[in-house]
């Protein structure tokens, strides 16, 4: 399993890229093979207000229907519109073209309170 050094992740499986005061958000790597085949995402709206720890969209899978959880708190600036038509793209590529909104943060000090990805794949050893 893949935990990019470099980014933050939520006790809730969710990865942070943070740049300036823009954090952009998608879901583990763990995450994505729990779920297996990713089929559909209900993605807000740009312009959408975010609360951290609160669901801001769902994700269905073969296996499950899970909500998308905000790591940060914000304004919705971009949403990764080819996940609509390819939501498969979260399966083979988390980290990258998998990524599902971008968040203009209204508190950066909220980072800080994310995993490093120490903290996460020690969280997910232990949960599993």
């Amino acid at each position: 399993m893949n935990f990019p050094k470099e980014l933050k992740y939520t006790k809730s499986h969710e990865w942070v890229k943070i740049e300036g005061d823009i954090a952009t958000e998608g879901i583990s790597d763990f995450a994505q093979e729990e779920l297996s085949d990713i089929v559909y995402l209900e993605l807000p709206e740009i312009g959408t207000k975010v609360e951290a720890g609160k669901a801001f969209g769902t994700i269905e899978a073969v296996k499950a229907v899970s909500d998308l959880v905000a790591a940060v708190s914000g304004e919705i600036v971009e949403v990764n519109e080819e996940l609509v038509n390819a939501p498969e793209t979260i399966n083979s590529d988390p980290y990258g073209a998998g990524w599902i909104i971008k968040v203009k943060m209204s508190n950066p000090d909220e980072a800080n309170s994310l995993l490093s990805a120490e903290e996460y794949e020690k969280f997910v050893q232990e949960e599993h």
